[in-house]
């Protein structure tokens, strides 16, 4: 036994090497980046392990479900909009006699402090039909990782654990276990239970709904799903599940009454003891983080005329993080003057760095556009997506790794012209390389510029899949006319250049790819301070 103050994301590595890991795949994406670095860290530390970066998170999900089939023990992580690119084999993979434990680790974003939505991913697990475990604290975090490892190994299914922010990037003390040794290569038996033609398929699923059954009467024995029943106190009952609980627990002090309380920690939804909760309560308070997830459903498992309050009335928030201010209300307490007070400080938006290679290279994009009438850029997920706020304002469309080249691609074949596509080198091979074989294929009249500044910078300054030095070679690879492959430098002092050549290729009636070159001024930063020298 040991103390170690943890991040919620380092709780879950540790606790998947405790579980006797043997390989971890992921995609950086924040809040889930840091599960990766702790592994990889400790790979490079103790050659233990094989853990590393994918070029996405589909990729991610198929080299576990690789170590899976060896018998061994993966994990793969990513943040929520990462499983809807990892959808695919992690919904088909549910299907599959899993043979060494697969665990999936999807951090989501209430608030979107660092996303594009607030997707919430038990939807997935349950669409999915998985057992899934949402922990309350770093200590949980850590256990569930291995109880998720049991799970998976016992049932033969993927298993997902479900974090948030707040729980991935706050640190607490964890009391950890000893390291168990890691499974014994053994190749899966039946490889019909590996393949999914159809008529395997569904049979399969047939299984599948057999096994949910036990995942069903498993949730309402569980220990992580306590129910307290207070018959002396009707009025109202609460359930709450995940980071709910924490700021329900705060609050309880203050009330004169201690009401019926659920709490789901594991899901599938234990719908018994939700029923024997209405039964002591006039009303149901539900506090979860993310969608209303669990409320929703409450109106299909309730048959008694039991009021149900929480996200979808707006007695609880409905976008946004939950904390223990902002659920007073739904538990009929005045809200804290602070909290009020601090609602109207101003907001601080996030902005490109001094120096930022972005900066450059979309005052060269603007230059080179600037005697067209109409012309579209279309932009991708990172840190170049804050070229849409002033002062630059020279991006039109932010919708999802790799969309910026097929809409600029739809675009252009729509009339739309000049078109001219931005995403970032490690985007580009995460979901981009795709879209431009389309583009290749059509020889659409459009201009993809990546910009490359050597790092994965948005998500703490991870490698990048395939380093600058064979970008190129990727791109030609992909069939683009190397007459049309140009290399820029994004700096002041060749912003003139850089306009001519943009310009050149964005007149050019073809498809056209320039490469922007220059290191993240951060990571430049970090380099030097380290005593590395010049890149």
């Amino acid at each position: 036994m040991a103390e170690k103050v943890l991040l919620g994301d380092e709780a879950v590595a540790l606790g998947a090497i405790h579980s006797g890991l043997s390989n971890a795949y992921g995609y950086p994406g924040t809040p889930s980046s840091e599960i990766m670095e702790y592994l990889i860290k400790y790979s490079r530390k103790t050659e233990k392990i094989h853990a590393s970066w994918c070029s996405n998170e589909k990729t991610a999900y198929e080299d576990a479900l690789g170590v899976s089939l060896a018998g061994k023990r993966s994990i793969v992580t990513m943040k929520h909009v990462g499983l809807n690119v990892a959808a695919d084999p992690f919904i088909n993979s549910a299907l599959l006699k899993i043979n060494g434990g697969l665990v999936i680790v999807v951090a989501d974003d209430p608030g979107m402090h660092s996303s594009q939505d607030e997707q919430d991913s038990r939807f997935f697990a349950d669409f999915a039909k998985v057992p899934c475990f949402e922990p309350v604290n770093q200590q949980e975090a850590y256990e569930m990782t291995g109880e998720a490892f049991e799970v998976s190994e016992k049932y033969h299914v993927p298993v997902m654990i479900r974090l948030v922010t707040r729980l991935a990037h706050s640190r607490a003390v964890v009391v950890t276990g000893e390291e168990k040794e890691q499974n014994r290569m053994k190749k899966a038996e039946d490889k019909n239970t590996w393949m999914l033609l159809p008529a395997l398929a569904r049979k399969q699923w047939v299984t599948l709904l057999g096994k949910y059954e036990e995942f069903k009467k498993d949730s309402e024995n569980s220990p992580l799903n306590p129910l307290y029943l207070n018959p002396d106190f009707k009025k109202y009952g609460v359930i709450t599940t995940g980071l709910g609980k924490n700021y329900y627990l705060e609050n309880m002090p203050e009330l004169s009454d201690k009401p019926s309380h659920l709490h789901v920690g594991v899901y599938p939804i234990p719908e018994d003891k939700i029923k024997k909760l209405a039964q002591h309560a006039e009303k149901i308070i539900v506090i979860e983080e993310g969608y209303p997830f669990l409320e929703s459903r409450l109106r299909g498992i309730l048959k008694q005329p039991v009021e149900i309050e929480g996200k979808m009335d707006g007695k609880v928030p409905p976008t946004g993080e939950l904390n223990p201010d902002n659920v007073r209300p739904a538990l009929g307490l005045p809200v804290r003057k602070a909290l009020a007070e601090v609602e109207q400080l101003p907001g601080r938006p996030p902005q490109l760095c001094q120096g930022c290679p972005h900066i450059d290279s979309y005052n060269a994009i603007k230059g080179a556009l600037a005697s067209y009438s109409e012309s579209v850029v279309t932009s991708d997920i990172g840190c170049y997506a804050l070229g849409a706020l002033p002062p630059y304002s020279a991006i039109e469309t932010i919708i999802c790794m790799g969309a910026s080249v097929g809409t600029a691609k739809g675009a252009a074949e729509a009339g739309l012209k000049p078109a001219v596509a931005v995403i970032g080198d490690s985007t580009f091979y995460h979901s981009g390389m795709t879209a431009l074989v389309d583009a290749v294929a059509a020889d659409t009249p459009m201009t993809l510029v990546i910009l490359d500044n050597c790092i994965v910078a948005m998500t703490g300054g991870q490698e990048t899949i395939v380093p600058t030095s064979k970008l190129e070679s990727v791109i030609k690879g992909l069939g683009v006319d190397p007459a049309h492959i140009k290399t820029i430098v994004p700096l002041k002092k060749n912003h003139e250049e850089n306009v001519e050549i943009l310009k050149k290729e964005i007149a050019h009636e073809g498809l056209s790819v320039v490469l922007s070159v220059r290191e993240c001024i951060e990571e430049t930063k970090r380099r030097l301070k380290k005593g590395k020298g010049n890149k």
